[in-house]
């Protein structure tokens, strides 16, 4: 008897663990397209109304047609028919259109605080070496927020801050993986200056490919993917930024097993944008200098939901010299509809001759041309395949969008 009611506690707590999960893994807040389906995975058990609705059923049956125009519905999501256990928020968003670009552009990335990129022994006046960070639980890709209570924005306010010390105990703030959390450290006196052992960076840059640009909102897209930090190679939790005109100094080719790069300069660009976020499907924010974007009002288009991709022939537009953006042919090979998790919604393959003798296939620095396909932005470029350059991943343009909207 007691072995039974074992195995049916065992039981009883998978069958609650993964109903636990199943609804943890629901979004709180859900954008879809106008006329586009709501395709929630969910158990066998739970099911969707509208919020106020006693009519569980006929609200289920009714769901896909009452949110499939523009606004606001809160659903609720019901266990057992009844019993209410989480809210959803479902914004439907009008068929949108885009203006796609495919201009190089550079960007400056200015954190939100200072990001710590490493660790160095110290020598001191001592003649010691020391490690002050030591056991402070601070790690590369964390980021310091305050010291003393004061707000640190710049590696130079750190540095001075740390001077003022005089080898005085810090509180120190900072952020990891999402959290705030609080550690001190005693800087160590070195060269007649405190410090504590860490390297930070409070700005970033680089070139990249302009995506798209929405008139309605005034708004931008850009790269298709996070920036990350060349050190920590994790994205950039960014306070604001900078989108400027890039300069294009030269094609390094794409070759297997070695990605190929557009490189460019951005010492002299002239400002364009300013950026608002950098996320996991790409750096957004608002246009300012539209004729710099390369911006023609008259090259408007439909964006494409993922049910109007197929696999055969498309466009890519990007720009590999300094005469502007080219249009070039590629092939869509597949389809991935229902990938929502990352930038690797379709495996494309670069098949115009002309791109291919001037860059091998895809590069770094391509990432965000945008895709279109029938007169439709469909997508935009993340990613090559190193050991086969001329292949690698566009994302989806409906997630585009709804990252851009729902941030």
């Amino acid at each position: 008897m007691k072995k039974f009611l074992k195995i049916f506690i065992v039981i009883f707590l998978i069958f609650i663990y993964v109903y636990v999960c199943n609804i943890s893994n629901i979004p709180e807040n859900i954008v879809l397209f106008e006329g586009e389906s709501l395709n929630l995975k969910i158990a066998k058990g739970l099911n969707l109304s509208e919020k106020n609705s006693y009519d569980v059923k006929l609200a289920s049956s009714n769901l896909n047609s009452k949110i499939s125009e523009a606004g606001n519905t809160t659903l609720n999501v019901n266990l057992f028919g009844g019993i209410k256990v989480k809210e959803v928020s479902v914004d439907v968003i009008s068929n949108t259109k885009v203006v796609p670009l495919g201009t190089a552009i550079g960007m400056k990335l200015y954190t939100k605080g200072v990001l710590v990129v490493g660790m160095t022994e110290i020598n001191t006046d001592n003649n010691k070496k020391e490690k002050p960070y030591e056991n402070s639980g601070i790690e590369e890709g964390d980021t310091i927020i305050q010291i003393n209570d004061k707000e640190i924005s710049s590696t130079n306010q750190l540095i001075e801050e740390v001077n003022k010390s005089n080898g005085n105990t810090l509180n120190i703030t900072f952020i990891k993986d999402e959290k705030t959390m609080q550690t001190s450290i005693t800087p160590v006196k070195s060269n007649n200056e405190y410090k504590i052992g860490l390297w930070v960076r409070d700005v970033a840059a680089g070139v990249g490919t302009l995506t798209f640009y929405e008139p309605s909102t005034n708004s931008f897209m850009s790269l298709g993917h996070g920036i990350l930090d060349i050190d920590t190679e994790k994205i950039i939790d960014i306070a604001s930024g900078e989108l400027v005109t890039a300069n294009i100094v030269s094609i390094q080719k794409g070759e297997k097993g070695t990605p190929g790069a557009v490189r460019g300069t951005i010492e002299t660009g002239t400002i364009i944008g300013k950026i608002y976020e950098n996320t996991s499907f790409g750096v957004y924010g608002e246009l300012t200098n539209k004729s710099y974007a390369g911006v023609d009002i008259s090259k408007e288009v439909a964006a494409a939901t993922r049910n109007e991709i197929k696999t055969g022939q498309a466009q890519i537009i990007c720009q590999l010299d300094n005469s502007g953006p080219k249009t070039y042919n590629i092939e869509i090979e597949k389809i991935y509809k229902n990938n929502n998790e990352n930038n690797k919604s379709m495996l494309i393959k670069i098949t115009d001759e002309e791109l291919l003798e001037k860059t091998g296939g895809i590069i770094q620095g391509m990432s965000g041309a945008p895709i279109l396909q029938d007169g439709k932005f469909i997508g935009a470029v993340t990613n090559v395949l190193v050991n086969d350059p001329t292949q690698g991943y566009g994302i989806f343009a409906d997630l585009l969008i709804k990252q851009m909207r729902s941030s």
